[in-house]
Order: C-alpha cells, then structure tokens, then sequence
C-alpha cells in the first residue's frame, strides 16, 4: 500500500511538472548589444536570473502572466505572454540605461549591486567622461570635485577626518576592483598606478567603513572599478600637453632663469586602452606614460604604467580573472619652499628629494563561482610590490599578500555576504632604521541587508579584526633613548558593527540614517619613520603608538527631480564623526643639530580624543536642457573640528587627553582641529550642444585656521603668507572641446584662470595659470 501510494504522489507531481510551460531567452544592452548576467526574471510566482550569457530559463504553470525584467542601472521592462500547456516561448528582451541617476548600479555599500537610491549611507559615482573631460593625468584630481572630498598633499580626506599626514597613514581606504591599494608600509595612495585610461565608475563612500572593509575604512572608501570588455570591441587613445604661465607674482618665477635647464613648466603625456571579447576571454589592455617638467623647481615625473586584464569565462557559473598593474618611473619633488617671495617656487634648504628609480607592480588573480543553489563564492587575490630607490636614505622596500573569501546568498529580499580576509606584508626600509617589519592581519565580516515592504532597506554588519606586527625588539627613539618591544611583537584585536536604514517615501525621495564604528592600527611609517628633512628637522619614531577608533553616524534625505528632459537628485546630510586616541603627527620639541642650526622634531602621537560635526549638501545632475545637454556635480560643505577636551593653557598630558593649543597650532584661541577647511564649495558643470562643449569648474575653500605653530616660527614665509592669505581661495577653471567627426575630439583647458596664489598646505605653492590640449580617439 505504502508503495502504491508513492507511486501515485509521483505520478501526480510528474503530470502536474510537465503540464508546466517554459519561458526563455536572452536579455541584451539595447545600445551596446551586451550579454546582460544577473538580470531579474520574474513571472506570476516563479523567478530567475540570466546566466553569465546573459540567458535565462523560467518553469511556469500554464496561463497568461506579465513577465518583469529588471537589473540594477537599466529601466525595466514588461512584457504580457500566454503560455499553454508544455509550450517553450523565446523571448529575447533589451533593456535601456536608467534615465534616473537614483538608478545607478553601486557595489561598494554592501558588495553587490544596489541602485544608489537605495544605499543607506553617502555614496558618490564618478563617471569616466569626468575625467576625459577635465584632463585628469591622476585619481586625485578628479576627487577633489566630490563634495566632502579634500586632497592635501596627496592624502584624502572625507568631511574633515584627516588632516595633512606628513605622508603616512590614512583614514580613507581606496582599493581597485574592490581589493585594498594603499603602499603597505605607509597606508599611502601612489595615485600615479591608478589607470584613469580604463575606468568604469569611482564610488566615493562617506563615514566609517570599517565593518566590511577593516582598517583605514574609518573615514571612508574610495573604491576606482575598473572598465571591462564589451561584446564590441573598443579602442580609446588620447594625447595631452600642458604648459604653466608666470605667477601672479612675476619675481617668483624661476624658469628660463637659471642653469636648470628648464625653459617652461610643461607635462606631457599619452594614453590608451583597447578592449574585447575573444570568444570566451575578455581582454583590457592599457597603457599610460606622462613626462613633467613642474612649475616647482626640482619636481619632475618620468614614468610608464601597462594595465592587461584578463577574464575567462569556463562556463556559466565559473568565472576567472587576472588583473595587473606596472609603473615604473623616477621623480623628484621639495617637501617646503625657500620662502614665501622670490623662492616660493623652489625648494628650502635640503628639501628635495628625488626617486632614483621605482617600480611597483601587482597581480590580482579572482574566481567567481554559483553553485546549484544560488550562492556566490566569490575569492580575491593580490600581490602587491613597491621598490623605491630615494635619495636622502629614504628608500624602501615592500610586499603585500592579500587573500580573501566571500560567499553571498540571495532569499528574496534577504541579501546574506559573509566573508574571510587575510593580509601579509613585508617591509625593509631605510626609512625605518633599516629593520625588517611584516604585518599579518586576520579578519573575518558578516552583512546583511533586508528589503521590506519595497521600501524599507535595512543593513547590518560586523568585522573582527586580528593585527600581529612583528618589528626589531629594540628600536632607538632619540639621543640614547631605546624602547624595548618584548620579542619585537605587537598584538591586538578588536570588533566593529555599522548600522543603517533607507526609507523610500516617495517615487523619488529617500531618507536614510547610518551608524558604523572605524578602526584603524598604526602604519609601520607612523610606529617607526626615523628620518630628516630641511636640514635640522627629524621625525623620530613611537613605537607606542596605540591603534584609534571612532564612530561616524549620519541622516540625511535624497530627492531626485526631473525639469523637463534634465533630472538629477539632491542630497542633503548632516553628520557627526568621533575618534578616539586620534593619530597626528605633531610637533614635539625644538632641538639643536650641531653643523646645521635650530629645529624641530616631529613625532605620530595619540592626539587625545575629537569630534567632527557638519553639514553637506550635493547635486548631481544630467539630460537635456534647452536645446543642448547640461552636467552637473556641485556641493557645500561645512564642518566643525574640535578636540573633546582641550585646555588652552593646560601643556600635552597623554593620560589626561588635554591638548596644549599654544605649542601645537598656529590658532592659540579657538578650539580646532589643524589643517581642516570649514566650508567648501564646489561647482562642476558641462554644456554639450551637438559636437561642442562648454564646462566650467569652480572651487572655494575658506581660511585653514589652524597648522601647526612651528611651522611659522621656523620656516620662512608661512606666516606672512597666511596672514596675506586669511580669507581662503577660489579657484576657476574652464575647458571647451570640438568633436571633430565620429571618432576625433580635441580640448582645450585652462585652469586656475584668474591666477590665484593659494596653497593646501603650508610652505607648498599649487601651480600658477595654466593651459592644456587634449585630443581623444575613439573606435
């Protein structure tokens, strides 16, 4: 009997599975003709995704149904079908970009794909024509068109969560393809290995990341996604070449003047990329060399990067890839001027410094894999060298091996990621008393994120994080001063959690709120640089230097709008970011060097405990308007920096976490963090009218108030200069460009057009009016 009725129940189940009919197809780019994967099928109650082939193959009973196809950064699309019992109906569908920019595809919130309406923290898309249109040579130029994004000598910050770093240690972490890029030994970005010839998008993530991406995440992410072949081949070549006008101030140029050789500031350089499909391998190969003769005496470049990317499809649910990055090149720069007149644009005594020769390379192996139950297994591999050959005993030697695993399983609304990571570097520097360091970092993360009602997304996360460093067991501070580091190693471990909510209110408004927790343990350069600069200036090590975290929260509403035929969003914020044993390099004492004069002496010191509070406001902007189409990208941010305890009078107490105002910054009267700008203001904007083009760029920042007082009692000129300069900046640039038939356009630029004199940091000029022509190529 038992048997009789099994047979039955599967003979029932069978009859009723094959009365089913089956939907299927492929769904392809309606402009590009692009394979679609990972496109949204869905049909009465049954549901499927396309393959890597952008196919797809969907069960269902017989009937009539409206069939949805729906992927991130593409307007869906429906389509009424019948089916009739044991049918198979082909049905081949193109999507179209969204014409929404709340629709825009972003990975960097939660590792997947989520329209940027929906991300429950601030998150910022750069597009690559941003960077062809404006010339952008490196990463950092372009960012600092972001609101809230700051670049002072090369470090990055967010809404004011890092000062000037003296180049070592950041709190904003930028990785490529989602895999961490910062020089191991110094947490430094090399902006020059960045390929701006083969990007697809930058995203700019604002407050604490640390719960998914570890250390130096505490202030953000700067995540540069590389571009990928297309089922049409492409080919894009640019040549560029810029040259530098005279200052404002006639007597401060130097060119043309002196044995240098140097007749006019010029740089020039060249790019290319070729992408395409070879059946089942997609290829990127790029290319990029610049030569620049700067407006600052003794600050040159000369180098080369090759970028090939490979991708290899073996079927539909294991991809392989192989991305690789070289530079090589020399350079040379000065850290300070002479003075704030006649030698603004050359270098203080003993202050330049050159690379003899670098060369740096990195090859990030990667396997995605779905298996038959959906989930994605996904591993990230890179391994990361840096040889620099500097002048002054500043060389250094470093490797990085990073690993990591993750695997994502989609339930409905429910999107689980949970993942392992590990780091191993291994640094030999001159620049660290010429010990040999090496770092292995363990970290494991889980996140999850729950849409409810269609409007109501929903994120957790959280990291742990194990950090081993191991070091010299003695390491000499100053004079006959050693610390003693029992068996040269340092362990410590801590946990972090980030929060966030976004509510869709409306069509197109969104409010959200987040709250994550940073940390972020001491570079090797901040625990252990021993070097000097200027002559008489040194920076000693702190080998007890503890690692800082904080908390960054924020609310905040985003409201897209539509004039016409022109739509974009404005997002406005206001946020709070707390730290907690904050690292600075801060001045410390002054000395005498016997040969050389007075000095000061620098240290990385725990700073004591601060907050940051403000407000920000964006507008993005794109389509028609008038008879021709307008982008836009503009902003304003204000900030208020402060120590949590400060005491004007009360001298540097570590246990206390007072923070002497008159020895360590210029401002002896207000309670502010050195080296912030309280409001910026950015504006970006693009006119096309057929084949012409018109942009305009304007930047304001107010008066740094605060640096750091040594730096205008010894170094000449910054004092005067910031007296004369106490009101902040702007700075203008304009550009136009002409498509010259289908494949050819050329540019002109000109930036700093009203030739301002301003400075980021004390002692460093940027660069006076200057002129640029560009022509691109397309195939």
């Amino acid at each position: 009997m038992r048997i009789q009725l099994t047979f039955f129940l599967f003979l029932l189940f069978y009859t009723a599975f094959s009365q089913n009919a089956t939907l299927h197809g492929v769904v392809t780019d309606v402009r590009t003709g692009e394979k679609l994967p990972g496109v949204t099928v869905r049909a009465g109650t049954g549901g499927a995704a396309t393959d890597l082939e952008g196919k797809y193959t969907l069960s269902v009973a017989p009937g009539a149904y409206t069939a949805v196809f729906s992927f991130v950064g593409y307007e869906s699309k429906t389509q009424d079908i019948r089916l009739s019992v044991g049918e198979s109906l082909e049905l081949n569908v193109q999507l179209g970009d969204a014409d929404n920019l709340l629709q825009t595809a972003t990975v960097t919130s939660g590792k997947f794909e989520k329209p940027l309406g929906e991300v429950t923290v601030s998150l910022e898309v750069l597009k690559p024509r941003l960077l062809e249109n404006t010339n952008t040579t490196s990463i950092d130029e372009v960012l600092t068109k972001v609101p809230g994004v700051s670049v002072v000598d090369g470090q990055a910050n967010i809404r004011g969560g890092s000062g000037f770093s003296y180049g070592a240690g950041t709190r904003v972490l930028l990785l490529v393809d989602d895999i961490p890029a910062l020089q191991v030994d110094a947490g430094f970005p090399n902006w020059d290995d960045f390929p701006v010839e083969n990007i697809a998008q930058i995203e700019v993530l604002k407050g604490a990341a640390s719960a998914l991406y570890g250390s130096s995440a505490m202030n953000g992410i700067i995540n540069i996604r590389t571009g990928f072949a297309k089922d049409k081949p492409e080919t894009e070549a640019a040549y560029f070449a810029r040259t530098w006008g005279d200052p404002e101030d006639k007597s401060k140029k130097w060119w043309g003047q002196d044995t240098s050789g140097v007749a006019q500031p010029y740089e020039t350089g060249l790019s290319f990329v070729h992408r395409r499909k070879a059946g089942k391998m997609d290829v990127v190969l790029g290319a990029y060399g610049l030569i620049r003769d700067s407006y600052n005496k003794d600050t040159y470049s000369r180098y080369g990067r090759i970028t090939p990317n490979f991708r290899y499809r073996v079927n539909d649910r294991l991809t392989l890839g192989l991305n690789t990055n070289f530079n090589f090149g020399r350079s040379g720069s000065f850290f300070i001027w002479g003075n704030d007149s006649l030698r603004a644009y050359q270098p203080g005594l003993n202050s330049a410094s050159k690379s003899l020769g670098r060369f740096r390379y990195n090859i990030d192996p990667s396997v995605q894999y779905f298996d038959g139950a959906g989930n994605r297994h996904k591993f990230l591999g890179r391994f990361f060298s840096v040889h620099n050959n500097n002048s002054g005993n500043q060389s250094n030697d470093s490797q990085m091996l990073y690993g990591e695993y993750q695997i994502q399983r989609q339930v409905k609304s429910l999107v689980a990621t949970a993942g392992i990571v590990g780091i191993y570097t291994n640094v030999n520097a001159g620049l660290y008393g010429g010990g040999e360091y090496s770092n292995r970092n363990l970290a494991g993360y889980f996140q999850a994120d729950y849409k409810a009602f269609n409007r109501l997304n929903l994120s957790a996360g959280v990291r742990y994080e194990h950090n081993r460093l191991s070091s010299p067991d003695t390491i000499p501070i100053e004079g006959n001063t050693v610390y003693v580091i029992p068996g040269g190693v340092t362990k410590e471990a801590k946990p972090v959690f980030r929060l966030g909510a976004n509510y869709q209110a409306g069509r197109a408004t969104y409010f959200r709120a987040s709250w994550g927790q940073g940390y972020r343990y001491p570079t090797i350069a901040e625990k252990f640089i021993n070097t000097s600069f200027s002559g008489s200036n040194t920076v000693i090590p702190n080998p007890g230097l503890v690692s800082e975290t904080g908390w960054s929260a924020e609310l905040a509403v985003k409201q897209g709008f539509r004039i016409g035929k022109w739509q974009g969003y404005v997002d406005v914020a206001g946020f709070v970011q707390e730290y907690q044993d904050m690292m600075e390099f801060v001045f410390s004492k002054v000395q005498f060097v016997p040969g050389q004069g007075i000095g000061a002496l620098f240290q990385s010191q725990n700073q004591g405990n601060t907050r940051i509070q403000g407000g920000e406001i964006s507008i993005l902007g794109q389509g028609k308007l008038g008879p021709g189409n307008l982008l836009l990208i503009a902003g304003y941010t204000y900030i208020n920096p402060q120590y949590k305890n400060w005491s004007r009078d009360a001298g540097y107490t570590p246990a206390s976490g007072d923070i002497s105002r008159y020895w360590g910054s210029s401002d002896t009267l207000e309670n502010v963090l050195k080296y912030r700008f309280k409001n910026v203001v950015k504006w970006d904007s693009e006119y096309q009218l057929g084949g012409t083009a018109f942009g305009v760029s304007v930047q304001y920042n107010s008066n740094m108030d605060a640096i750091d007082r040594v730096f205008e009692f010894f170094l000449p000129g910054v004092e005067n200069f910031r007296k004369l300069h106490n009101k902040g900046f702007t700075v203008l640039d304009i550009r136009a460009s002409q498509k010259l038939g289908k494949h050819l356009k050329v540019s002109a630029l000109c930036n700093n057009l009203l030739n301002r004199e301003y400075s980021y940091r004390p002692a460093l000029l940027e660069g006076p009016r200057n002129f640029t022509l560009r022509l691109d190529w397309k195939m």
